[in-house]
């Protein structure tokens, strides 16, 4: 990755030590052989990420089946980060489990891109899906006014550790796509030969295809 620039989805996550509620923690290397989710938020004691915050740590048992972790970012003071996740616990019976950065001086916000000047001073609501050799495979944005869907961000992963581990492309709004419904897309054929192959497997329902460039299977 060039220097002074954010990092782009396919390159590695930048190493970064930060100061967490959990402790200090290299990144990408504390998670190691595990999928992380590294998502920013504007500021503790806010609303919006209040909600986000209980509804990360609602989802956080899910997120651990699929062997990824969570972790939290603003750039609020590490007491700051303690006494919010208390007030949560207190207020809302919600323990967080999971650790948030205390990215006070703004150093990692700087190097992932977090801060845009034309939504204020605070982080945005950024989202980084990184895998377990530590290469970044998903990036969102959302501005401060806007609350994510953490079952969205959960699909996101599933998605991608299916579309790792068979090769294939997932549909829109997968498992739930229009045309396909749960089944994924075959990568499209390169060559000709590749092509013909498709439309023969299909002959023989070994798959289905709408055409050669677009085939599906069941998995």
């Amino acid at each position: 990755m060039e220097e002074g620039r954010i990092p782009l989805l396919g390159e590695k996550f930048p190493e970064i030590e930060v100061k967490t509620t959990h402790g200090v923690f290299k990144l990408p290397d504390h998670y190691k052989g595990k999928w992380f989710i590294l998502f920013s938020h504007p500021a503790d004691f806010t609303p919006v990420c209040t909600t986000e915050f209980v509804a990360f740590q609602k989802k956080y048992d899910e997120f651990r089946k699929l062997n990824a972790e969570l972790i939290g970012l603003s750039i609020d003071q590490v007491f700051s980060h303690i006494k919010w996740v208390e007030w949560i616990e207190e207020k809302l019976g919600v323990k967080i489990e999971f650790p948030v950065i205390a990215d006070d001086l703004g150093r990692v916000a700087g190097k992932l891109g977090l801060i845009h000047p034309g939504k204020g001073t605070n982080t945005v609501r950024a989202v980084f899906i990184v895998d377990p050799h530590g290469f970044i495979r998903l990036i969102l944005y959302y501005p401060q006014e806007i609350g994510r869907n953490i079952d969205e961000i959960l699909r996101a992963l599933k998605a991608l550790q299916t579309a790792d581990k068979y090769e294939v492309a997932t549909p829109a709004d997968w498992p739930n796509n229009e045309l396909i419904g749960d089944k994924v897309i075959i990568r499209p054929a390169s060559d000709v030969e590749t092509a013909k192959q498709r439309i023969e497997l299909a002959k023989a329902k070994e798959i289905e295809c709408y055409d050669w460039w677009f085939c599906y299977k069941k998995i």
